[in-house]
């Protein structure tokens, strides 16, 4: 009867400590790294086994009858890591030397230290089998408890006879059906604390989704509004390319009107004159319509170039030709300088090349009302990577209105301009630049912007060589 009690005395302190665990788990280590959970569980075990020991039955002054085993047991179950047992198995052992150093003491060490073994060895099967874990459990708790029964009659000091006729009958089945109530409590426990760590995860889960959505959210709200300014920059695209059709074919469906009803009323210096300006009006609307073709092939990425000798020392002339007349005629100085150092021929595709200057020149000779327009050609030299590489740069500078510096990006994106007011006042679509920039692009090179507003304006363009 005194097994009895004593064996529900270890059970109700093992349930104490496993509560306590349990508390000390939740506050404390639930997001403790796996290696101090595993460190804390083998503390904690071996603890569990020494109070067994401490409040054990004492047959006599050397012998102790308890189950400090059960901690390996519930271990086997809960946490079937091989190494960790062995260490628990032989740190309950060990700790059975604190109550002193006899031949019951010993033979409580190497029945632990077995134990210990054994269960690393059942640690393999819990791991693998697909059995329910009641039937892993019953198959453990079988198991340690008839290999300690064994090992007692085997190592222990007990006469064998005594033992398996007096103390096993009561022991075994006390041992096993606490074992079982045990581990069922230990389950409940193992089943709170997967529960707490599922709320745990999912109230973590919720918080990184509602990170997300805000940021999904903002992300909306940054193209809803990128949206809103699309809309509103291609309406004014619309508008000013309402204006720039109407206008020369206003000036091509008049005057060839005027021709058609003059019934040889006009002089031949007035047909002259109408017929070059319905010239330059159809002129003007090639052009334009040629921008748009262009930029409609760049963003389906269907605009060939074609790398072939470009005479570099030929470009300053055929600018000159197109524009000086153009500077003089609004009073600017207009020049153009080659340095010496610039290959007289390079390869690149020299109808883009001349195209992406007209429109830089164009621009500068359309926003300066004073001063000067100029064009530099030079070669220079800039880090990449390990090495340096050389480039040619074409340099378009003005003295003209200028860009204030948060507009320098803008004004290289389609339909748009530095201020929608420049189209109503200087007339251009705001294609020119876009173009511009992306023959560039698909020339090797890039245009770069340097300018304040009110100071002028020095656009470059850097070709490889």
């Amino acid at each position: 009867m005194e097994y009895l009690k004593i064996f529900c005395m270890n059970t109700a302190l093992l349930i104490s400590v496993a509560y306590i665990a349990n508390l000390i788990y939740k506050h404390m280590i639930t997001h403790a790294p796996e290696p101090v959970k595993q460190a804390s569980w083998v503390v904690l075990s071996i603890f569990a086994g020494w109070v067994n020991i401490f409040f054990g039955y004492r047959l006599d002054e050397h012998v102790i009858f308890d189950l400090r085993f059960l901690p390996l047991i519930i271990s086997t179950i809960a946490f079937p890591q091989p190494f960790s047992l062995i260490i628990i198995g032989v740190g309950i052992g060990l700790s059975r030397l604190i109550f002193g150093m006899n031949e019951a003491a010993v033979a409580g060490v190497l029945n632990l230290s077995i134990l210990g073994f054994v269960c690393a060895g059942l640690s393999f099967w819990v791991r693998r089998t697909p059995a329910t874990i009641m039937v892993k459990s019953l198959i453990v708790i079988m198991a340690v408890n008839l290999m300690n029964a064994v090992n007692i009659t085997v190592f222990g000091v007990i006469p064998e006879q005594e033992y398996i006729t007096k103390i096993l009958p009561v022991t075994l089945p006390a041992g096993l059906a606490l074992s079982m109530l045990f581990a069922l409590i230990i389950r409940d426990f193992q089943l709170d604390l997967q529960r707490t760590v599922q709320v745990v995860r999912a109230n973590e889960l919720l918080s990184a989704q509602a990170e997300e959505l805000h940021k999904n959210k903002i992300v909306l709200e940054e193209r809803a509004k990128q949206l809103m300014m699309a809309s509103q920059f291609k309406s004014e695209f619309l508008a000013n390319m309402s204006h720039e059709l109407r206008t020369p074919l206003n000036s091509i469906i008049n005057l060839s009107q005027i021709i058609e009803d003059s019934d040889e009323g006009l002089s031949r210096e007035e047909i002259t004159e109408y017929g070059a300006i319905i010239h330059r009006s159809g002129g003007d609307l090639l052009s334009l319509i040629n921008d748009i073709l262009d930029l409609s092939k760049v963003e389906a990425g269907k605009l060939d170039v074609v790398h072939e000798e470009l005479n570099v020392s030929e470009i300053p002339e055929m600018l000159a030709l197109q524009f000086t007349v153009a500077a003089k005629q609004k009073g600017l100085d207009f020049n153009i300088t080659l340095s010496e150092d610039v290959p007289h021929v390079i390869h690149s595709d020299p109808q883009r090349v001349q195209q992406i200057l007209r429109n830089l020149l164009s621009n500068a000779l359309k926003f300066t009302m004073n001063g000067f327009v100029s064009l530099n050609i030079r070669v220079v030299e800039k880090p990449e990577g390990p090495a340096l590489r050389r480039w040619v740069v074409f340099e378009v500078q003005d003295s003209g209105i200028g860009i204030a510096a948060d507009k320098h990006a803008v004004i290289f994106e389609a339909f748009q301009q530095a201020d929608s007011s420049i189209s109503r006042k200087y007339g251009g679509t705001g294609l020119g630049l876009s173009i511009s920039s992306d023959l560039a692009k698909l020339l090797g090179g890039y245009i770069t912007l340097s300018s304040k507003e009110g100071q002028g304006s020095l656009f470059s363009l850097y070709l490889p060589l």
